[in-house]
């Protein structure tokens, strides 16, 4: 592994970053850059914590949330390369007490490269394992799965699709524990960040504030300079990785190597080409090379193709993209979490600065006479949660329309981009260089991929029965809010009336709200007075709803006026109350979402 190493990076590139940390309201930022000769420039910009005003500094730790997976997928490689473990191996086999529910168990159970690459069709997490101020840092990780029920239910065949799932990398955690007989993090520590070189970083909790504070550990924010310290997780071997900027440059040595360490072998160089290489999906099958490898996802941006992993968790975020055709790479972290930032201009402004060559756009071709075949209404297959399937089934469809010369991608929420046919059942987006969408039939369905995610073409029928409830029921809800309110306000709704208790429970989802308000978002996922009441009031909005449906007809005979209609806008709102119950949404315990 090269040597060299500089402290300070390009004076021009440190104005820029520094300049759109300003613009886009972000506290502060270090960086790394590999270059082609082999070595390390990193900086920094900007404050280290927004209250004390202390600058970020070149050798300053941050936390990257889930690019800490990149890390302990090499850890498993190594355990792979040793001969201690397999990729085929049956995670059953190494955690037998695990509650999986797979429907292709015996002839396609879940194994170890399945986790890696994210296609063991688990769900990405819960609420609960994400916003929680229970667990301690030394929770044991199987309290992340101690709710057992459909927690661990396997939602699409094992290897056939992409389905980013943090509770993956939380389940190799155990493996490792388990193969190894010690602490996940001690073995991480002592066999992985040791053997290369990265004596700043650690997954052992580290947090800013306390006894125990680290003062080289920068503060987490959010927007507007909200300060907040890392607490511990549950599934924290998914995103749980203190480091530095120097140390991130050392992992992209390593990366790009073909997997010795010193001379001698590390992970076996069969794995490491895999790294970043989609083998085995439908969409791979298909001839679609973009997806996630065995620890890095191919990454199509601004004309370079490179393997990348992103990361986020409480006050940070962060990106590691290496070009090995290129023998380049960057890393960058920020101390801020914020929803409204364009993080997407400091990845270019790295790119710029390493001079990456461009890469020309694949050339176009001519698509299969069968395109058409595939329009219609697509939903995420799998989506990111089964708990919220209908949230994803209602508001995050996208819609596929063939004009006779390109392909057009429509979503719900979000701008329509336009895919260009390069032969046969391959396209290529406006924005990107290399095929990123294949088209595909299994199992007698229609399907799409761009390779990190997959959608299955759904029933119009289907669609247009769900959004016709939704529409029906809030309109319902409507009507009993104002007309409930109108009749109150006139002094006419007494306890009697039919839309006395609908109107009493609709009013009372407001009373969660303050205590939601002054609650720490952390806690979201606990068990808390706000979770409570919210629990309570979603539970009791359809019983007041029937209840107000059953005074109706009761009282049918006596209906006058705008009374008359009191029963069309109660069933309205109970069919949709209904159907979310049968959901899994009504009532809403968001300690088991």
């Amino acid at each position: 592994m090269p040597a060299a190493y500089a402290q300070e990076a390009k004076s021009s590139l440190a104005g820029d970053i520094a300049a759109s940390l300003k613009e886009e309201g972000l506290t502060g930022a270090v960086w790394t850059e590999l270059q082609p000769d082999g070595s390390i420039v990193t900086g920094a910009a900007g404050l280290k914590n927004a209250a004390s005003g202390l600058p970020m500094q070149a050798d300053t730790r941050v936390q990257v949330g889930s690019v800490a997976k990149v890390v302990l997928a090499l850890g498993v490689l190594h355990l792979v390369s040793e001969g201690k473990l397999t990729l085929d191996t049956p995670l059953d086999q190494i955690l037998p007490q695990l509650a999986l529910k797979n429907s292709w168990q015996a002839s396609d159970p879940v194994r170890i490269r399945h986790l890696l690459a994210h296609t063991a069709g688990l769900d990405d997490l819960r609420l609960w394992q994400a916003f929680s101020t229970r667990p301690l840092p030394d929770t044991p990780l199987a309290d992340a799965f101690a709710h057992g029920g459909n927690l661990l239910r396997v939602h699409a065949r094992p290897g056939s699709r992409y389905a980013y799932s943090n509770m993956g990398y939380g389940l190799l955690g155990m493996v490792i524990e388990k193969v190894t007989g010690q602490p996940y993090e001690r073995y991480l520590d002592t066999q992985v960040l040791q053997p290369l070189g990265m004596a700043d970083s650690t997954f052992a909790f580290v947090t800013q504030t306390g006894p125990q504070a680290d003062p080289r550990l920068a503060m987490g924010h959010f927007e507007r300079g909200l300060t907040q310290a890392a607490v511990p997780m549950y599934l924290r071997p998914a995103g749980q990785f203190t480091t530095t900027a120097g140390d991130m440059g050392k992992l992209a040595q390593f990366l790009m190597g073909d997997g010795q360490l010193h001379g001698s072998p590390f992970i076996a160089a069969t794995l490491m080409a895999a790294l970043s290489n989609p083998v085995g999906t439908q969409a791979a099958e298909a001839g679609l090379e973009a997806g996630h490898g065995l620890a890095l996802a191919t990454r199509d941006r601004h004309n370079v193709l490179g393997a990348c992993h992103p990361g986020t968790t409480v006050g940070f975020r962060a990106m590691l993209c290496v070009y090995p055709e290129q023998k380049s790479a960057f890393f960058v972290a920020f101390n801020t979490d914020s929803e409204t930032a364009d993080y997407e201009r400091f990845n270019r402004l790295l790119m710029r600065d390493l001079e990456l060559p461009l890469r020309a756009p694949a050339p176009s071709g001519k698509p299969a006479a069968t395109v058409e075949n595939w329009e219609g209404v697509y939903l995420p297959s799998p989506g990111a949660m089964s708990s919220m399937a209908w949230v994803d089934t209602v508001f995050g469809f996208v819609r596929l329309k063939w004009d006779g010369d390109d392909l057009y991608l429509i979503p719900f929420q979000g701008q329509p981009r336009e895919l260009e046919p390069l032969g046969g059942l391959l396209f290529r987006a406006s924005d990107r260089s290399a095929p990123s969408h294949v088209l595909m039939q299994a199992d007698g369905r229609y399907l799409f991929s761009d390779g990190l995610h997959t959608y299955q073409r759904a029933s119009m029928l289907r669609m247009l029965v769900l959004w016709g409830s939704v529409a029906l029921g809030l309109a319902g809800l409507l009507y009993l809010l104002l007309v409930g309110l109108w009749r109150a306000a006139r002094r006419k709704l007494k306890r009697s009336d039919q839309l006395f208790a609908p109107l009493l429970s609709v009013l009372a989802l407001l009373l969660p709200v303050p205590f939601f308000v002054f609650q720490s978002f952390l806690r979201l996922g606990d068990v808390t007075m706000a979770s409570v009441l919210l629990a309570i009031v979603t539970g009791a909005l359809p019983l007041s709803v029937a209840f107000g449906l059953a005074r109706c007809w009761r009282g049918r005979q006596q209906a006058h006026g705008v009374e008359k209609f009191d029963w069309v806008a109660l069933l309205a709102a109970l069919q949709w109350l209904l159907v979310l119950a049968w959901w899994g949404l009504l009532p809403l315990l968001l300690w088991q979402l």
